[in-house]
């Protein structure tokens, strides 16, 4: 049998999706979640559940900042492979929070990189961001990993370019190699409140007005979850040479306007949403797009759930569960 994988973030939107996907294929993992209380933590427990009935699967509760500790459950695992999606998320909140962004994404991260070092550890895939890209128009080719990620305009998305740069160096000075994803814009049942998609659905539900931001002009490369995994599990399974650091793109390849998804989002629930348009947010970006040619390359990536589908899944659990 293989040795454990190590999961961070495991009570997440991704990482429960990920744990159940590792689960499945026969893999055992030691999920790591703090539990925090960003978000509903019911959200977290009821995905925490699902998990903790599956042979195979062990729930820590701990914050991986907490270096020594985290340190020692990676090394009394035996673990060769970590699959780190703990941060702190949220583009917004990190304006009015930002030191939560230092302990969860930077302290966090250099945590993690410690325990792989000092483990071994053979291979890292770790959780990046598509915000790194900064402020920058569509062109037709999409945002290609080789783009400059030199000016962030959140201080989410600079925690996120700095744990890359963090991981860069330990690839170069202690060997083990390390995968980074760049994740744009997941969405899908069991996904995170915060989202656009998720926040408007429960008001949309509530007969209550949305609020769209950017006059609705922004665009997002939606990616469904069970194509994210695909990426992650892919990814994983083709680690890079000893001493390389990779980052990839996962997204859909397919960017859609704001007020096209609230109308694939009407269209699914059914309800014509009442629209209150608002001015861009500090933060924000107009547009994501993902160019995918290296994924591709690397382990056949291809999403395959356009937003019409994923949003109906989503919008059928959401109807059918209340996290209470």
């Amino acid at each position: 049998m293989n040795p454990p994988i190590v999961l961070t973030g495991a009570a997440g939107f991704i990482g429960m999706h990920v744990a159940e996907r590792l689960l499945d294929r026969g893999e055992t993992v030691i999920g790591v979640d703090i539990f925090n209380s960003y978000y509903d933590p019911a959200l977290k427990n009821a995905r925490a559940g699902r998990l903790e009935a599956r042979r195979g699967f062990k729930m820590v509760r701990m914050d991986i900042a907490e270096h020594e500790a985290f340190a020692s459950l990676v090394k009394a695992s035996g673990a060769k492979r970590i699959v780190h999606l703990a941060a702190q998320a949220g583009v917004r909140y990190s304006i009015e929070n930002p030191f939560a962004y230092e302990r969860s994404n930077l302290a966090g991260h250099l945590s993690v990189l410690e325990a792989c070092r000092h483990a071994p550890v053979e291979h890292l895939v770790y959780a990046s961001s598509s915000s790194v890209y900064g402020d920058r128009p569509l062109n037709s080719d999409g945002f290609r990993e080789t783009d400059p990620a030199e000016t962030p305009v959140s201080l989410y998305a600079a925690t996120k370019r700095s744990c890359e740069l963090l991981s860069q160096s330990y690839a170069r000075l202690y060997g083990f190699p390390q995968s980074g994803l760049r994740f744009f814009t997941v969405y899908g049942p069991w996904g995170r409140p915060d989202m656009a998609y998720f926040g408007f659905t429960e008001k949309m539900l509530k007969g209550e007005a949305i609020e769209v931001y950017g006059q609705g002009k922004m665009a997002r490369d939606f990616t469904y979850i069970d194509d994210i995994v695909d990426g992650i599990l892919g990814v994983l399974d083709h680690p890079p040479s000893p001493g390389i650091h990779e980052v990839y793109n996962i997204g859909d390849n397919d960017p859609v306007g704001l007020m096209d998804m609230i109308t694939t989002l009407e269209t699914a629930l059914g309800i014509e949403a009442k629209k209150i348009f608002r001015p861009m947010q500090p933060g924000d970006v107009p547009a994501t797009f993902a160019n995918i040619d290296k994924i591709h390359a690397l382990c056949a990536y291809k999403p395959k759930v356009k937003l019409a589908e994923g949003l109906k899944r989503f919008v059928d659990w959401k109807l059918d569960f209340s996290p209470q």
